[in-house]
């Protein structure tokens, strides 16, 4: 009887775990004309006690999407795919241009500036997180 009681509330706190983390301000670049391919962006904040790694993105709306990252290496911008994104307890962390952000390829219709991209954000333990991504437009600075 205790095993199963330890069980089911091993069962509640796994429940909890996705509600704790939670996207916000998801968003993705119109494409530049021509270009089948763009970024995504949005912030990840994790109110659990253990962290959260992110491990993959998809949406129907793209053949492949991968998690990428700006570094500076010799003096130089280079942009390279990561395999994940961990979200330590109780932290944030920014896609965003510049440092983290989705690469998403083969876009299968145009995207306009307001439409609603739906995103699915994967976790190693399993568990995902479906969001709709604004479509905004290019800077022009």
């Amino acid at each position: 009887m205790k095993t199963w009681i330890v069980a089911a509330l091993l069962s509640l706190s796994s429940t909890v775990t996705l509600a704790e983390v939670l996207v916000t301000d998801a968003t993705v670049r119109e494409m530049l004309p021509g270009r089948s391919m763009t970024a995504g962006y949005f912030s990840i904040s994790n109110q659990n006690n253990v962290a959260a790694e992110l491990i993959s993105a998809s949406s129907p709306q793209f053949g492949s999407i991968e998690l990428h990252q700006h570094s500076h290496k010799d003096g130089m911008m280079k942009m390279e795919q990561v395999q994940s994104v961990v979200v330590a307890a109780g932290e944030q962390v920014h896609f965003q241009p510049g440092g983290l952000h989705l690469m998403m390829f083969d876009a299968k219709t145009s995207i306009t500036t307001g439409q609603k991209i739906p995103l699915r954000l994967t976790f190693k333990d399993g568990q995902s997180i479906e969001v709709q991504a604004s479509v905004s437009a290019i800077p022009t600075h």
